[in-house]
């Protein structure tokens, strides 16, 4: 029954989970008077922590949220379909069956059915990736397990065929939508489990990860524990086993039995044994876990850093980052960083190092419009992270006011130069607790805000009254935002130098060679194209600059170029040209087969000196797994002096 309902709690994400069993299941559990733990963890009662360390070997991160993730999808009675938009279970799934014969498909392959049947009957596993919002009807008999026996023989009906069903099989979809509407007859056939991480799960494999880098000993000890626990409870369950079989089996008088007084002789004292090994294991544990819990303000700033770049995404469809290239960029840092010997000193050098890492690495792919954008997100959320800022305000200073009824509102008291939307926009703010009254204010003290607002540089200057002392940086910001907007982008600039680092609002030079440097051939460049621009021009220099001038091959897309492309990629591969294709918005139609390319190109192991360089004006349906593989850059005309 428990894992009936966890499996219901699958879609959900942990904070949801969370809510679900300690609120709702766990309370009315205790209020039918059912026997529980009190310490009761879903995961460990369905799963060995050795099997949970082979996992995590294998891939699947070791936060709470993904062990629960993979107890859903190894123990659960239907396939699982695996919301995956991390690609983080489809690594887990390709390394955990790759012993066993895994075969990877998806539905856009035109020899995915014959896999399938070849799969069912020799039990080999199967995994479809990339599912959209709809799933093949062909494989309804495979989702719903419609196996029936004939005689020996156990069927199953795939399209037009009967075929031999291998007990064996085994079968797992996942697909990179975040939050995909599957119909009840799909969801009802499949265990549908979220694999989508949130900042705490983040925050968790992060510290893991910085631990394992800064301090391999805890890490191994606690990986030691975990084996030493899990052994000493198995020897404790066998030893009550061997028990409850001789005392089962026992003929005549109890005592007549040798083996069982024996066993019963010293059991007692392996249990002693066993149980303060075990209790000296957990006690050891805490003190790890407590060593471990002095490097979390380095995990926590970089778990928030990522979802800053996830929510880019928001801004721009070409603006996607995978938090595998994510993670590397992560550990750069940690090598990189200067050493310390204090933990407070070396993770302040982290975060120093990583954060300006990730905005010098994300401009370069980001519109010159947009990088003042990014700062002030990244500003922002770091504060909202250390709890300097109040979420509310900071909603405001986003969105402005949200009401829609204007009833009782008082009258503009200086409709001759303050604007219907700005004062609507003070009254608002005047609705929270920082700004009460501000609407009163100003009414009874026009003038004096008059002055303030025909100041050139109003958010410099000081606000009327003791506002300017009981408001802070952003809650005055919030007021420009209200009565003075075409200020806002100078004030902002100002509160990122202050709160962050005048670094933060001079965005580095664009800078192909550098770029190059940082490339490898399995990763794809990616020109993201604005009107003017040809990049072709400076790709050229960086080749001859490179001595790879006569390597450097180019193609212009469009309809029926698709041939000489993928030629042109064969022959790249095996001699190590340089490939541009370039305008691949003109031929989307393509990019599918594109896309294979890109996820094949670790695997074919491509030759050292190969170049992939893309070119693409902005487009929504240009595939995302390749502009979270590859490294993006924006090319823009030269503006203002310093270009």
């Amino acid at each position: 029954r428990r894992r009936r309902r966890r499996r219901r709690a699958g879609p959900f994400n942990s904070d949801y989970r969370k809510l679900l069993v300690a609120e709702t299941w766990m309370p009315m559990i205790v209020r039918l008077q059912i026997p529980i733990s009190p310490t009761f963890d879903f995961s460990l009662f369905l799963a060995e922590p050795t099997d949970v360390r082979e996992w995590n070997l294998k891939g699947l991160p070791s936060d709470a949220f993904s062990v629960e993730n993979g107890v859903l999808v190894t123990r659960g009675r239907r396939w699982p379909l695996m919301i995956d938009p991390q690609m983080q279970a489809n690594k887990w799934i390709k390394n955990l069956d790759a012993d066993k014969g895994l075969r990877v498909v998806d539905l856009k392959m035109s020899d995915w059915m014959r896999a399938m049947e070849n799969a069912i009957q020799f039990g080999t596993p199967v995994l479809i990736q990339d599912l959209g919002q709809e799933v093949d009807p062909a494989l309804e008999p495979v989702l719903s397990k419609s196996v029936t026996k004939q005689g020996n023989r156990r069927v199953i009906k795939l399209g037009d065929k009967e075929i031999d069903y291998n007990p064996d099989f085994r079968l797992y979809l996942t697909t990179k939508l975040s939050n995909p509407h599957y119909p009840p007859e799909v969801s009802t056939k499949t265990t549908i489990v979220n694999f989508a991480i949130k900042q705490e799960g983040l925050e968790a494999q992060v510290l893991g990860i910085l631990v394992k880098k800064e301090r391999p000993d805890l890490e191994e000890k606690n990986q030691q524990l975990v084996v030493q626990v899990a052994k000493g409870k198995n020897q404790l369950a066998s030893l009550e086993d061997r028990i409850l079989h001789l005392l089962s089996t026992a003929t005549g008088s109890l005592l007549d039995d040798d083996a069982l007084v024996t066993t019963l002789q010293s059991s007692k004292t392996i249990s002693n044994e066993v149980t303060e090994q075990i209790r000296g294991a957990e006690t050891t544990k805490v003190s790890i876990d407590q060593a471990r819990e002095s490097y979390r303000p380095s995990a926590l700033r970089a778990s928030i850093l990522y979802f800053v770049l996830n929510d880019l995404s928001i801004v721009d469809p070409m603006y996607q980052f995978s938090l595998d290239s994510y993670l590397a960029l992560f550990l750069g840092s940690i090598a990189r960083s200067v050493k310390a010997d204090k933990i407070d000193d070396r993770l302040r050098n982290i975060n120093e190092y990583h954060t300006y890492s990730v905005y010098q690495n994300t401009c370069r792919g980001l519109f010159e419009r947009h990088k003042l954008l990014f700062s002030l997100h990244m500003c922002t959320r770091l504060m909202l992270g250390a709890g300097k800022l109040n979420r509310e305000e900071y909603t405001f200073l986003l969105r402005g006011g949200q009401s829609l009824s204007r009833e009782g509102q008082a009258p503009n008291p200086a409709p001759e130069w303050v604007t219907e939307a700005a004062w609507n926009s003070l009254v608002d703010l005047s609705g929270l607790p920082a700004f009460k009254d501000m609407d009163r204010s100003f009414t009874s003290a026009a003038s004096d805000w008059r002055e303030w607002f025909t100041q050139p540089l109003p958010e410099a200057s000081p606000l009327p009254g003791d506002w300017q002392s009981t408001l802070n940086e952003l809650q005055r910001l919030a007021v420009l935002r209200c009565l003075r907007p075409d200020r806002v982008v100078y004030a902002s600039t100002a509160f990122i130098v202050n709160n962050l680092s005048s670094k933060y609002v001079d965005p580095p030079a664009f800078d192909l060679a550098g770029i190059f440097a940082e490339s490898t051939p399995e990763l794809p460049l990616i020109f993201i194209l604005s009107p003017g621009v040809d990049p072709f021009n400076a790709l050229q220099t960086l080749a001859t600059s490179q001595g790879r001038l006569d390597k450097l091959k180019s193609l212009a897309l469009g309809q029926g170029q698709a041939p000489m492309a993928n030629a042109m990629l064969a022959s790249g591969l095996k001699e190590g040209h340089w490939v541009l294709l370039a305008n691949c918005h003109l031929m989307l139609s393509w990019m599918n087969a594109l896309e294979k390319v890109v996820e094949g190109l670790a695997d074919s192991r491509p030759h050292k000196d190969f170049r992939l360089w893309l070119s693409s004006y902005p487009h929504p349906k240009f595939p995302i797994s390749i502009l979270q593989a590859g490294i993006k850059m924006v090319t823009e005309p030269p503006k203002g002096l310093k270009a």
